[in-house]
């Protein structure tokens, strides 16, 4: 049977969240979804026999360009095919839909983030590398000698967190310009709560001046998320240093770093890892629209260029 493409109705809300359920472990999608209050006209789905059996969600953000300059970019998410329904073409299908709405809105390229390129590259998406390090942890004693005073964030810490956040990316290629509406939803549904972020203080002023994201899984550590005042790009390593002890209590020996490739992260990685091996994963992928191929090119490959993994679509 072919199957009907057709943009998303508010009716078709339960029946995506399920197919979301069924395909992700991911209960935050919806609330996510929701974010976008044009949400509808910006999703495509594939439906047979009166069932959706695929989804392509476009969703329009604000993402810093190799200048530092912001740019209207549609982001790829929520990407999912009911088992039974796969191999059939239907994303490749709904790609051609959402390729089509994206340019109509002007964005100048688009991007995802995917663990299976060889589904987009046939529609016109290449991967771009992103650096990542791993290495086992240093098993050191407890975190001495430091600094500054590193404890765990707090809500009151929100406004200082955003300030810090937006200093550090205020140049930074293929960073996303973050909302208050995104930092409220967005970021808690992919990080969880705020004590997860740790937080460098300055003792004398008490300006937070690092904050650092990272999960504690039962074998990796992974280190999603940093920024750094430049007044103090020492705070970094003692953040770090920091994590390290954190993970003699959760269980984590090996640690997955994912920062961008700065002179103040390099610095401070040996004081997380032991035996650090930097490398790259090709995990993004990208689609010039209007924007000249090169110059979308030079945004995902510019030195120090990242898309935080709380800025997922």
């Amino acid at each position: 049977m072919n199957a009907t493409l057709r943009t998303a109705t508010p009716a078709d809300e339960p029946a995506l969240a399920a197919l979301w359920g069924e395909c992700f472990v991911a209960p935050h999608l919806p609330a996510l979804y929701a974010l976008d209050p044009d949400r509808h006209h910006r999703t495509f789905v594939a439906e047979q026999d009166g069932r959706i059996d695929a989804v392509v969600v476009y969703v329009p953000r604000q993402l810093r360009d190799a200048h530092g300059v912001p740019q209207r970019v549609g982001g790829l998410g929520s990407v999912a095919t009911r088992p039974e329904a796969r191999g059939q073409g239907l994303i490749r299908r709904l790609l051609v839909e959402a390729e089509r709405t994206m340019t109509a809105e002007l964005c100048a390229w688009s991007l995802l983030f995917t663990g299976t390129p060889g589904v987009y590259r046939g529609s016109g998406w290449q991967e771009f590398p992103s650096p990542v390090t791993e290495g086992a942890i240093a098993r050191g004693g407890p975190p001495v000698g430091g600094r500054f005073r590193i404890r765990t964030a707090t809500p009151a810490d929100g406004p200082d967190l955003a300030a810090l956040r937006a200093a550090y990316d205020e140049h930074r290629p293929l960073s996303s310009v973050r909302t208050d509406e995104e930092w409220a939803v967005r970021i808690p549904a992919w990080y969880g709560p705020l004590d997860r972020t740790l937080v460098a203080e300055d003792p004398d002023s008490h300006r937070i001046v690092s904050m650092l994201v990272t999960h504690h899984g039962e074998q990796v550590l992974e280190v999603r998320e940093c920024a750094v005042d430049p007044r103090a790009p020492q705070a970094l390593g003692d953040l770090l240093v920091a994590a390290a002890a954190r993970s003699r209590d959760t269980g984590p020996t090996r640690a997955r770093v994912r920062l961008p490739d700065t002179a103040e992260v390099r610095a401070a990685l040996p004081r997380l890892l032991t035996d650090a091996v930097a490398g790259e994963e090709y995990v993004g992928m990208a689609r010039p629209l209007l924007a000249d191929p090169a110059a979308v090119r030079a945004t995902v490959t510019a030195p120090g260029a990242v898309h935080w993994y709380g800025d997922s679509f």
